[in-house]
């Protein structure tokens, strides 16, 4: 075999890990923006508090993903759940990335909307960017201080609808807005190493589990478990299955088979679904000013990456 063809095949290869990867984070960046617009169902109608509903997530779709990597990559498993030193870094990713992820981003939907947390979790693209330039020792380039300014006046305007020393946020809203951008951009950091070594699958199922365990030693969910019928389970269902298992799984693996820069602009569906889900689900009106600041937001996520 020449070195043409074999470096034609490994191009071949790559190319496709890419395309896979892109493919995976839209199809998880569609699931993550519906799970926004359900949970907010839950809190609104059935009165579910956030944090028992970031642990349901996490302790039911913990075992959807340690199932899945027994199914399809049992020796990576087998490595990780026999090595301690393994199972304490997944438990530094599930903790520093997943519940840090989790808990602001239910948060952020509670206190305000589904789009406008899911836009504001957008901003974690700023995070990587200053990530990448410390790595790298760059300076940002033009279209990325550029990005950064359209995302500081679209943050702005989302926070104070245009009108200048009149919050359009609650504050609560506007700061769980802003950890879940940082949770963002460490989603898309903290896990790259962990997800190369030993999967999406594991890497979720035990950050999951870990982070479940964690969570419910502060909050004690049996004490608050809320009222619901059977078209709440079915979307508690939904959510474990299709928003976190789903959307989890096929977002870690975009990041790992086509980089954390793509994989960030690509996520950029998801607070066009949630805005979609948003108006048309829970009735919800954007003023002109929310618009063009989400607009800012996405277009500084395509200057950036």
């Amino acid at each position: 075999m020449s070195t043409e063809t074999t470096g034609t095949d490994k191009r071949l290869q790559r190319e496709r890990r890419v395309s896979r990867g892109i493919i995976c984070t839209l199809l998880g960046g569609t699931l993550w923006g519906l799970n926004g617009v359900i949970s907010k169902i839950l809190m609104d109608t059935y009165a579910v508090d956030p944090l028992w509903l970031t642990f349901m997530r996490e302790l039911g779709s913990c075992w959807f993903f340690i199932a899945a990597a027994a199914l399809t990559d049992r020796k990576r498993l087998s490595s990780a759940v026999h090595s301690a030193r393994a199972l304490l870094t997944i438990m530094l990713v599930g903790v520093v990335a997943l519940l840090f992820s989790n808990v602001s981003y239910i948060e952020a939907v509670s206190w305000t909307n589904p789009a406008t947390a899911t836009v504001m979790q957008s901003l974690g693209m700023v995070g990587v960017l200053v990530y990448i330039c410390s790595v790298s020792k760059r300076a940002p380039r033009r279209r990325e201080v550029l990005g950064i300014l359209l995302a500081l006046i679209g943050t702005y305007l989302v926070a104070t609808g245009g009108n200048p020393g009149e919050l359009n946020l609650p504050v609560g809203g506007f700061i769980w807005g802003l950890l879940c951008a940082a949770a963002s951009a460490c989603l898309a950091i903290v896990p790259t190493k962990a997800l190369n070594k030993w999967g999406s699958f594991v890497v979720n199922g035990f950050g999951f589990l870990f982070s479940a365990i964690l969570l419910g030693l502060f909050i004690h969910p049996w004490t608050n478990v809320p009222a619901l019928d059977l078209h709440a389970i079915l979307l508690l269902i939904a959510i474990i299955v299709l928003g976190s298992f789903g959307a989890y799984a096929l977002y870690l693996q975009g990041i790992k088979d086509a980089g954390s820069l793509k994989a960030s602009l690509l996520g950029t569906i998801e607070p066009v679904v949630s805005t979609i889900g948003t108006v048309l689900l829970l009735g919800y009106h954007f003023s002109l000013a929310d618009i063009l600041g989400f607009a800012l937001i996405i277009i500084m996520v395509y200057l950036t990456a």
